[in-house]
């Protein structure tokens, strides 16, 4: 399985107990849909490793506390910590409306209310305190913040996300 088939989960972030039992911190806003999971890939080595899982339970709010088949000690756990955690694509809850993953909108056309066709969505930059569209326009980067309220409608079908930006941020990027 390559990375970009898979989805990041989360992260193992600290043993629970001396029988190799791990806390793995998801980054979800529902990690329940994620307590009965048979089998997950670990990151080691630059590689994704399938792991069985023995048995899984939420613990609190967004950790899951794992037990993975023949990691039986202390010593076993350890060796996995502060992996990241990934599951295939096809496991992510499908999502509607104006709900999406970044992976998915990327390559989609931006179009502006007022403006018009703004560009191609090429990748989505959410290390700032905002996450951004980063758009492609004949060679021209924009950045338009990633706002509900800028967002008026992602269409899967024709594959565009119609905007409404404030008047005047996108001319700031084409003087």
């Amino acid at each position: 399985m390559k990375k970009e088939d898979c989805f990041y989960l989360g992260t193992l972030v600290r043993k629970y107990s001396f029988k190799g039992e791990l806390l793995a911190k998801l980054d979800t806003d529902e990690p329940e849909i994620y307590n009965n999971l048979d089998a997950i890939f670990v990151a080691l080595r630059n590689n994704l490793v399938p792991f069985f899982i023995e048995n899984s339970q939420l613990h609190k709010s967004n950790l899951l506390r794992i037990k993975f088949e023949e990691v039986n000690t202390e010593e076993d756990a350890d060796a996995l910590l502060k992996s990241d955690l990934f599951l295939p694509l096809e496991l992510l809850p499908k999502l509607e409306g104006n709900k999406f993953y970044f992976h998915e909108v990327i390559g989609f056309t931006i179009v502006d209310k007022n403006f018009g066709t703004v560009g191609v969505l090429r990748n989505i930059n959410d290390s700032t305190a905002q996450a951004l569209f980063e758009i492609d326009r004949d060679g021209k980067e924009i950045l338009i913040p990633m706002h509900d309220e800028f967002i008026l409608e992602v269409n899967r079908v024709s594959k565009t996300i119609l905007v409404n930006t404030p008047s005047g941020l996108i001319d700031l990027y084409l003087e």
